[in-house]
C-alpha cells in the first residue's frame, strides 16, 4: 500500500509501505479521510517523545471496511463494504476500566499513529490501517469522509465538557484556545446548558470561527484582558468553569484567574509539563481542577451530533489535500502563516 512515513523530524515519505496485518478481532479500513491532528504537527517535530520515527502517523480518520477477522462478532453489526469512522484510542476492551466504560483509561492502551518508547501503532495515513473491532463504528450515509475525520476531535471535546457537572442555568463557561479542540469545547458546552461562553485567543481568524460557532464572546488576550471580560459578563463573580485548551503555564494561570469560587477548571492542553500556581487558589477557593485526556464514549454519540448538524465541523475543514500532498500540509501548519485549522489527507 501507498502511506505517507514520518522518516525523522520534520520530515514525511510517500512510498510502498506493507499492508497491515489483519488480526482475528480486527477489521481492515480502506481509508478514505485522515485529518492532521495538533498533535501530530508537535510530534513530527521531534520534541514530544511520541511519535518516534519510523512511524506512519493519523489518528483521526474514516473509510470503508476492506476485510473481516474471523473473530468478529455478528452482533457487531459491521460488514464488509460498511462506511466507517473509528476511535483514536485502541483500548482492550477487557481491563477493570474498559469493562467499567473508562476507555480512555484502558491499562493497556494505545494510540494509532503514535510510537513510544512503549508501543509503536501505526496509524492511518495511508490506504489501510487495521483495527479492532470495537473501536468501529457505522457512520450514516449524509456524513461525508471528511467530515468524519473530525468526529475524534468533536469526541474529545464532547469529553472535556463530560468531566464537569453540567452549567447551571445562567451558567458562564470560558474556553482557553480556539484551535480545534477548543471550538469543538465551545460547541459541546452550549449543548450541555452553557447560557454564555467567552473564548480567548490571540488569533483572529479562529476567534471569528468561534462567534460563527456560538461564543456569545471572544477574547483577543493581546488587545483586552480576558479577567476583566469575564468579570463584567459574570457581574463580578467569575466563570462557572474554564476550559484550558492550549497547554502552556500561562494560559493554565488565566483559567485559575477567571474562575469563581467554587468553580471547575479542565485542562485539556499540555503542551508544558509543568505549570506553577498558587496553591491558595486552590485552597481557600475551593477549586475543582480536573485533566480531560482523549475520549471514553462520546466518540460514538459524536456521530449523531454532526450528522444532524448539532456539532458543526465544516467551519473547522481548512483544506482537503491528497495524501501525497502530506509534506507540504505539514509544512504549512507548522510555519503557521495561514488562516488555518484542520486539514484533512485523502489517501
Amino acid at each position: 500500500m501507498k502511506a505517507l512515513i514520518h522518516t525523522k523530524p520534520y520530515c514525511f515519505e510517500y512510498s510502498d509501505f506493507p499492508d497491515p496485518v489483519v488480526g482475528n478481532d480486527e477489521v481492515l479500513i480502506c481509508v478514505k479521510a485522515c485529518g492532521i491532528c495538533g498533535s501530530d504537527v508537535q510530534g513530527s517535530t521531534g520534541k514530544t517523545g511520541r511519535r518516534i520515527p519510523p512511524l506512519i502517523m493519523g489518528h483521526e480518520a474514516s473509510g470503508i471496511i476492506e476485510q473481516m477477522g474471523k473473530n468478529v462478532p455478528v452482533d457487531a453489526g459491521l460488514e464488509k463494504g460498511d462506511r466507517v469512522c473509528f476511535d483514536s484510542t485502541v483500548y482492550c476492551n477487557k481491563c477493570g476500566p474498559c469493562q467499567n466504560g473508562f476507555f480512555n483509561r484502558c491499562e493497556a492502551r494505545q494510540v494509532l499513529g503514535v510510537s513510544t518508547p512503549d508501543f509503536r501503532r501505526h496509524g492511518a495515513f495511508a490506504e489501510y490501517v487495521a483495527v479492532p473491532w470495537w473501536i468501529v463504528s457505522k457512520i450514516p450515509d449524509n456524513l461525508s469522509f471528511v467530515h468524519s475525520a473530525l468526529l475524534e476531535p468533536a469526541s474529545i471535546g464532547m469529553h472535556a465538557a463530560n468531566r464537569v457537572p453540567q452549567p447551571d442555568e445562567n451558567g458562564t463557561v470560558v474556553v482557553i484556545g480556539a484551535g480545534t479542540i477548543g471550538l469543538f469545547i465551545l460547541q459541546a458546552a452550549g449543548l450541555r446548558g452553557a447560557e454564555t461562553v467567552i473564548v480567548c485567543d490571540i488569533n483572529e481568524f479562529r476567534l471569528g470561527v468561534a462567534k460563527k460557532l456560538g461564543a456569545n464572546e471572544v477574547v483577543n488576550p493581546a488587545e483586552s484582558d480576558l479577567r476583566e471580560t469575564v468579570l463584567r459578563v459574570t457581574e463580578n463573580k467569575g466563570a462557572d468553569i474554564t476550559f484550558e485548551a492550549v497547554g502552556y503555564a500561562k494560559t493554565f494561570k488565566d483559567a485559575v484567574s477567571v474562575t469563581k469560587m467554587g468553580g471547575h477548571i479542565v485542562a485539556v492542553g499540555n503542551l508544558e509539563q509543568t505549570a506553577e500556581f498558587d496553591l491558595q487558589q486552590l485552597v481557600a477557593r475551593e477549586l475543582t481542577f480536573t485533566g480531560s485526556y482523549a475520549s471514553s464514549g462520546e466518540f460514538r454519540h459524536c456521530i449523531d451530533l454532526v450528522a444532524s448538524g448539532k456539532i458543526s465541523v465544516e467551519p473547522l475543514v481548512s483544506d482537503v489535500l491528497p495524501l501525497q500532498d502530506g509534506q507540504q500540509a505539514f509544512n504549512r501548519l507548522l510555519k503557521a502563516e495561514e488562516d488555518l485549522l484542520k486539514i484533512v489527507l485523502e489517501p
